[in-house]
């Protein structure tokens, strides 16, 4: 019998990997990836964050099941990273993050202290006296767009506004196009980090109505720092393939900069912001029959024992 696996920490692991036209299953306990030809190639899922799947990509039950054990996201992706369809959810299963959280969204007191404190974070300046968080969305937004102009500036793109339609990708412009694989790829491992760290995806601050609305806000935080600089430089240079550029850059730029190592305590220190702990197990409440093992992963991560 081999020992349980753990889940390693978030900020041990590699950013993320794509896979594509191969079928993906487990083979002496080992997570591999065999292509038409039958050649294997095996994948260190464990310490892999989030593993993109594209198109022509089949995955078996068991491969589900072990990324699922180690805490390694799945996500279901259109060609090159461009789209997002589905998601599997290795985290997110700590109740008292889940109601801290929504705690905090559903005040709209707490919700401002929460949004004021991105602001802060984002445009390292405090946010503005007296703002609602209306208000606080419309002058980020102003602030946003003329930053996407000054970087084009910077880089020598030719920018005229952030605008690109999923149903006809090829329509938009290459700068377009390079930022948003590029923020794909950002949404990919902070969506992982959000489910580790045992925090919902949906229930957003800033953005809301979405499944990925908490996963925009802290995103953005990082946002202007990694990936759009990154994808502008790209797109100046105008490359054959720009979304196969973009995605590999990111990957290379998450790992130089251990990205993944700032995001949970980033998250952790936004939501801290609204001055209330996470509540405590009511007195009523039924403990479970078997005590859940120790792990070495995040707060969220699923361990079986």
């Amino acid at each position: 019998m081999l020992p349980p696996l753990k889940p390693l920490p978030m900020k041990d692991r590699i950013s993320m990997i794509f896979i594509q036209y191969g079928q993906i299953d487990v083979l002496d306990g080992a997570f591999v990836v065999i292509d038409k030809n039958g050649v294997r190639t095996h994948i260190p899922v464990g310490s892999v964050a989030c593993i993109m799947l594209e198109p022509g990509t089949r995955i078996s039950h068991a491969a589900v099941h072990l990324a699922s054990t180690v805490g390694t996201l799945l996500v279901w992706v259109g060609e090159s990273g461009v789209r997002l369809y589905a998601s599997g959810q290795p985290g997110g299963a700590r109740s008292d993050r889940l109601l801290y959280q929504a705690k905090l969204a559903l005040d709209d007191e707490l919700r401002l202290k929460v949004v004021r404190k991105m602001y802060e974070l984002r445009f390292q300046e405090p946010a503005p006296a007296r703002r609602s968080v209306e208000q606080l969305r419309g002058i980020e937004g102003a602030r946003v767009r003329e930053t996407y102009k000054m970087l084009a500036r910077q880089y020598g793109v030719d920018w005229r506004a952030r605008n690109y339609d999923q149903q006809q990708w090829d329509a938009a412009d290459v700068p377009n196009r390079c930022l948003s694989v590029a923020t794909s790829c950002l949404y990919g491992i902070t969506e992982a980090a959000v489910l580790a760290a045992g925090y919902a995806p949906a229930v957003g601050f800033i953005h809301s109505g979405k499944p990925l609305s908490f996963v925009y806000d802290i995103a953005d935080l990082f946002k202007f720092e990694t990936v759009v600089p990154l994808a502008f430089r790209i797109a100046a240079k105008a490359p054959e393939n720009p979304e196969r550029e973009v995605r590999l850059a990111c990957r290379d730029l998450f790992r130089s900069t251990k990205l993944l190592g700032g995001i949970i305590p980033t998250i952790e220190e936004v939501l801290s912001a609204g001055g209330i702990s996470p509540p405590e197990t009511p007195p009523e409440s039924v403990s479970p029959a078997i005590p859940n093992p120790e792990s070495i992963g995040e707060a969220g991560h699923r361990v079986q024992g």
